[in-house]
């Protein structure tokens, strides 16, 4: 009986350990494909943003959700797929693959490299879609992030932490100011991302041959989804960029991203949408194109220090057409933004480059993001530019203009030349402070128009090599002291006497 109890209890030792381990998986079939498109049914537990996998191999990523059926745009090679063909989801949700490593290279939104070199070994991987930092997080914004560019350092400063919309026509240099940004953030210790959304592949090369020529691209992140790229790639690329800036937000440190431009960014998903046959609205744009692009600049924010006090500054680019500020888009990213750089065509046609209206341009942080030093020598600058724009149009058809009149025309006129700038060439905070506290302080009044530019070239090369001192003074304590004053009151006349 002994032996027949043992051998029942092996038996069930053996069956209990060749028990099959069941394992369930959440699988769906292709009813429809469309132009990178599908769409699946069977899935009745994925959720919002989750991967999928097709037989093939292919992924896909979760962006609609119907009672019957849900949408996945693919992430790769559509025209392998089939109706018919299984899906099977995966239980994770996009991401893209983060670490130091990233620095200097150029990616699609997935994280795969775009410049011939190795793949990126990640540390993490940071999630496209996420929730933004709520105000418990956050701190105000009150630290510069210095372009580099007169006219933008003076008159609408930008702050880490802000969000910054430059708006213009094509070919106005929206795309210049975004670049000469990042270059001259060589040694103000922020991480640089520039995101291509749409853009022509030889204008992409042109950016990145830019950022090495001037060795930017050591801090730099370029993230490209072209025009060539299907517009589920062009969709994801903000997202992409936005969850790497936040890997290095976590870790304390001040991102700049470049979304370059967020107008084809709204035709992307318009495109989307519409094949997945949501209704459209005004100008066949989905009623949640809104929500698209305010869950991305919310994310755009100053931690607080006990969170990490690191902080991510977003300047979206959004093209117009004719100027026509008032169009769908436009007022969307308008309304979310903290302000925004107007570029005009008749001030870019005039010369007058970076072509910034003043009067349509603003910063909802104002003098809180500037330095000390620029607060002092630009305080009445943006009013007294927007008065001498109007009072130049008036003048035109006054033929005797009182002298009060005259001489401010002539200052304003003045003080226009001495904010345009190369572009490329981005100026320290002491060489703008030296060029605005000359023109305000009335030493180019006597100096033609003609020679503006030849005394602004002749007092930069003048502080880069005997004025070496000054402004290694104002570039690290960020003030203009009385002393400094005098010291720039003698470096101006000298330079003043040899341009008249």
């Amino acid at each position: 009986m002994k032996l027949i109890d043992q051998y029942i209890k092996e038996i069930e030792k053996d069956i209990t350990k060749s028990q099959l381990k069941i394992k369930t998986e959440e699988v769906g079939v292709i009813s429809e494909i469309k132009d990178g498109v599908a769409l699946l049914i069977g899935l009745d537990n994925v959720s919002y943003g989750e991967l999928i996998e097709f037989e093939s191999g292919v992924k896909g990523y979760v962006i609609d959700m119907n009672e019957d059926s849900i949408g996945v745009i693919i992430l790769g090679d559509y025209l392998g797929l089939k109706s018919g063909e299984q899906a099977k989801a995966l239980g994770q949700t996009l991401s893209v693959p983060v670490s130091e490593r990233i620095l200097g290279r150029v990616i699609d939104p997935l994280g795969n490299p775009q410049d011939n070199l190795s793949k990126i070994k990640a540390d993490k991987f940071y999630p496209l879609e996420k929730i933004a930092p709520g105000v418990v997080y956050r701190r105000s914004v009150n630290t510069p992030v210095q372009t580099g560019i007169k006219a933008i350092d003076a008159l609408i400063p930008i702050g880490r932490g802000q969000r910054e919309l430059i708006i213009g026509d094509r070919g106005t240099g929206k795309t210049t100011i975004a670049i000469d940004t990042i270059i001259n953030q060589k040694s103000e210790n922020m991480v640089c991302i520039y995101c291509g959304i749409g853009q022509k592949n030889s204008k992409m090369a042109s950016v990145v041959e830019t950022l090495r020529k001037q060795k930017a691209l050591d801090y730099t992140v370029v993230v490209n989804a072209s025009a060539s790229d299907p517009a589920s790639l062009q969709y994801l690329a903000p997202y992409s960029a936005t969850a790497i800036a936040e890997y290095f937000m976590d870790k304390g440190k001040d991102v700049l991203v470049v979304y370059d431009d967020l107008t084809k960014h709204a035709w992307a998903y318009r495109q989307i949408s519409l094949i997945l046959r949501r209704p459209a609205g005004r100008e066949a744009f989905p009623g949640d194109i809104f929500y698209l692009h305010s869950r991305l600049l919310e994310r755009a924010c100053r931690l607080d220090v006990k969170y990490g006090g690191g902080s991510i500054t977003a300047l979206p680019i959004i093209e117009t057409l004719e100027g026509d500020l008032s169009s769908y888009i436009p007022t969307n990213v308008i309304s979310i933004t903290d302000g925004q750089l107007f570029l005009e065509t008749d001030l870019f046609n005039a010369g007058i480059r970076p072509a910034i209206n003043v009067g349509l341009s603003v910063s909802r942080v104002g003098s809180t993001a500037q330095t000390k030093a620029m607060k002092k020598v630009a305080g009445k600058l943006k009013l007294d530019l927007a008065q001498y724009r109007e009072m130049a149009a008036f003048s035109q058809f006054e033929s005797e203009l009182d002298e009060e009149t005259r001489k401010f025309l002539n200052r304003g006129a003045r003080l226009t030349q001495i904010l345009i700038q190369k572009k490329n060439q981005p100026f320290s905070l002491a060489h703008e402070v030296a060029a605005i506290w000359a023109a305000n302080n009335g030493y180019l009044d006597g100096v033609s128009i003609s020679h503006i530019e030849e005394f602004g070239n002749r007092l930069t090369s003048y502080l880069d090599t005997r004025g070496k001192a000054w402004v290694k003074s104002v570039n690290k304590s960020k003030l203009l002291s009385e002393d400094d004053e005098k010291s720039l009151e003698k470096i101006v006349k000298d330079n003043v006497e040899v341009s008249s």
